[in-house]
């Protein structure tokens, strides 16, 4: 996910986000600027804040899928103990979900071990995998320690923000 955090309004969005901020309302032209602003510039997120009130304008990314090639991986997904019913990933506990929108990469580079797989224990804090960003890689921490039980991605997926990318009990 890219994030514009400096003022990326001219002067006039400035001065109607004053006058929205004084009438109490919502300024819909700021928004309507910020979105067109999100489409010039391909940002898939975009956020606005002057004089305490702050704007959020986010759009569902589509994932680009290049044809790249293909590295052999093998994940094994444990089942999650079930009480009858299909449980959802994203409410376990301990999921582990994408701090950001890029491609999740599994081992430090290609062709190397993998930094967890199903069955491993980790401690807080510990690489898990990398996210590369805007051709930033970005090491994402264990947040706890514990037993990876699943991983729900593949190596060289993109991700999405708040995804889920493992579980960790």
């Amino acid at each position: 996910m890219a994030r514009e955090t400096k003022d990326p309004a001219g002067p006039e969005l400035q001065e109607r986000s004053e006058m929205a901020k004084q009438q109490g309302g919502v300024d819909h032209e700021l928004i309507r600027a910020l979105a067109k602003l999100l489409d010039e510039t391909g940002l898939t997120e975009i956020e606005f804040e002057r004089g305490g009130q702050r704007v959020r304008v986010a759009r569902q990314a589509q994932a680009v899928m290049a044809a790249a090639p293909a590295r052999p991986v093998s994940v094994e997904a444990t089942p999650l103990p079930s009480s009858g019913g299909i449980l959802d990933p994203a409410k376990h506990p301990g999921v582990v979900t994408s701090p950001m929108v890029g491609t999740a990469y599994l081992a430090p580079e290609p062709g190397a071990r993998p930094f967890v797989e199903v069955g491993s224990r980790v401690r807080a804090g510990e690489p898990l995998m990398i996210i590369e960003a805007m051709k930033t890689m970005n090491q994402i921490p264990a947040p706890r320690a514990g037993t990876v039980i699943q991983i729900l991605i593949e190596d060289g997926q993109p991700v999405e923000f708040g995804e889920p990318l493992m579980i960790i009990e």
